[in-house]
């Protein structure tokens, strides 16, 4: 499908009030990580003249419905398989309190997802698992795993959330704090959308 026909939905996941959700060193906050990510892969992905709309440019905690409500405008404007959206988020074995050994990245879909939920799943999935950043969870053969996040199920677009590795590896910290780390998981997303996009 021609690139100018679909709008991407990026989404930030929590804001700065939201409590905890940082490294148990307080090195990464995951609000402003995911901001700093969202904004590279809206960068690059705008260089590619694809249109590309923040859910959440606020720095303040918006509630998921409301995050849904966002992207639901926008799908009615344009028609459901011309938007997709991505919630981007770290992942937590714990409460944030104390270092776990769960690392990698994963990422989700709704039970119920549509067939494009899917195959974007898979795109994203893809790109990430041959930069060697698979994780010692259990990932299916299909790339994705299913879990009733709002943002995906309440949405009427194709819609995936991602979990960029933990917030509570040490390893991972180290990784996802890094600027090699930031660019490749910025990479990954970017491929796999312009990679689900092009196969429409």
């Amino acid at each position: 499908m021609d690139k100018s026909k679909i709008t991407i939905m990026l989404d930030n996941g929590h804001g700065k009030e939201t409590s905890g959700k940082s490294s148990p060193d307080k090195r990464l906050r995951e609000w402003k990580w995911a901001r700093e990510m969202v904004a590279m892969i809206n960068e690059a992905l705008t260089k590619e003249g694809y249109q590309v709309i923040l859910v959440t440019p606020e720095d303040i905690d918006i509630s998921v419905p409301e995050r849904c409500k966002r992207i639901n405008a926008v799908c009615k404007e344009n028609g459901n398989n011309r938007v997709l959206a991505v919630s981007v988020h770290v992942n937590a074995a714990g409460n944030g309190t104390q270092w776990h050994d769960a690392n990698g990245f994963l990422a989700f879909i709704c039970a119920a997802a549509s067939k494009n939920s899917r195959i974007l799943a898979k795109a994203i999935s893809d790109e990430v698992y041959k930069m060697g950043l698979k994780g010692n969870r259990w990932v299916p053969t299909e790339g994705y795993r299913t879990g009733e996040f709002m943002i995906c199920t309440g949405t009427r677009c194709p819609a995936v959330l991602t979990e960029n590795m933990f917030m509570d590896n040490k390893q991972d910290i180290e990784f996802l704090l890094s600027a090699e780390g930031m660019q490749m998981l910025c990479d990954a997303h970017v491929n796999g959308i312009i990679k689900y996009i092009e196969q429409l």
